[in-house]
């Protein structure tokens, strides 16, 4: 009876699941076509876009969902006690959420990178007699996903006669990084009044570098530190698998009683904040 009661929680959690997605998939279809409505068809040439979803995107509820499913399939599937399952379903909650961090981090290191890239290739064109615009467009031969569809975007709304200056706010809001804040008020100054572009943006490049060799030089030297973190849990998980292969009986009697049961319960859940506390101790803050 627990079994089907588990497997009826767990296809409903699935059903909502997939309508989220299948809500979010009918949203993004209506965005493209009024995109398709109000600029019209684009020769193929353009490369105007007519994804305008953000190049950051955010998945905290994979980190809730995750933990939720886990603690209702070790209940009901499993036949753990509740204490058990609701630490074992927070303890995967919090590592789901420091992995879906990460992958941010991730993101945000592509996406600085390709600016760099970006604005490399925009200060060879400005050198050579090429406008703002026909710089943003050789940044295009080099780029790739995900900043290839913010230039594509930013291009095409310009040649379709849109302000430039509304062009980069949006591209500001589609990716909310100080990096490309920094870019996008540069380009904005400089479609203004004009100046000299490319030393400005030889200069924006210099910063951006120097950002991502900071991070990359905290990251190692924080390294040692997380996998000290890692070695500790692991240790913890060796020796209780030790004391129950030398005394099982006692150590199922301490794993049955309401002592042990909430011992145990509060170590997972220290050891889940462990981890997202030096995770967020960590990381680089400008």
């Amino acid at each position: 009876m627990r079994w089907m009661i588990g497997f009826m929680i767990l296809t409903g959690a699935s059903g909502i699941l997939l309508w989220l997605f299948r809500s979010a998939m009918l949203a993004r279809l209506t965005r493209e076509r009024l995109w398709n409505a109000e600029s019209g068809p684009a020769d193929v040439d353009d490369h105007v876009p007519v994804d305008l979803k953000p190049a950051i995107r955010r998945y905290r509820w994979l980190a809730v969902l995750s933990g939720g499913f886990v603690s209702l399939g070790l209940h009901f599937l499993v036949g753990f006690p509740w204490i058990y399952s609701l630490a074992l379903g927070c303890l995967t909650g919090l590592i789901a959420w420091q992995l879906e961090a990460t992958f941010l981090a991730w993101q945000t290191r592509r996406l600085e990178q390709q600016l760099a890239e970006a604005i490399d290739m925009m200060i060879a064109a400005v050198k050579s007699g090429s406008s703002l615009p026909g710089a943003l467009e050789s940044a295009l031969t080099i780029l790739k996903d995900p900043l290839r569809r913010e230039f594509d975007l930013l291009v095409g709304r310009v040649r379709l006669g849109d302000s430039p200056l509304d062009a980069l706010a949006e591209l500001e809001d589609r990716v909310p990084l100080e990096t490309y804040r920094l870019f996008i008020q540069t380009l904005s100054v400089n479609w203004m009044i004009g100046g000299r572009l490319s030393q400005t943006l030889a200069n924006v490049a210099r910063t951006i570098r120097d950002r991502i060799e900071l991070n990359r030089r905290l990251h190692a030297m924080t390294t040692q530190g997380r996998l000290s973190v890692i070695s500790v849990m692991v240790i913890t998980y060796f020796i209780a698998a030790l004391m129950w292969r030398n005394d099982p009986d006692r150590m199922g009697g301490f794993l049955t009683s309401k002592i042990g049961q909430g011992i145990v319960a509060m170590a997972l859940i220290l050891q889940g904040i462990g981890i997202v506390w030096i995770s967020r101790i960590s990381q680089a803050r400008f």
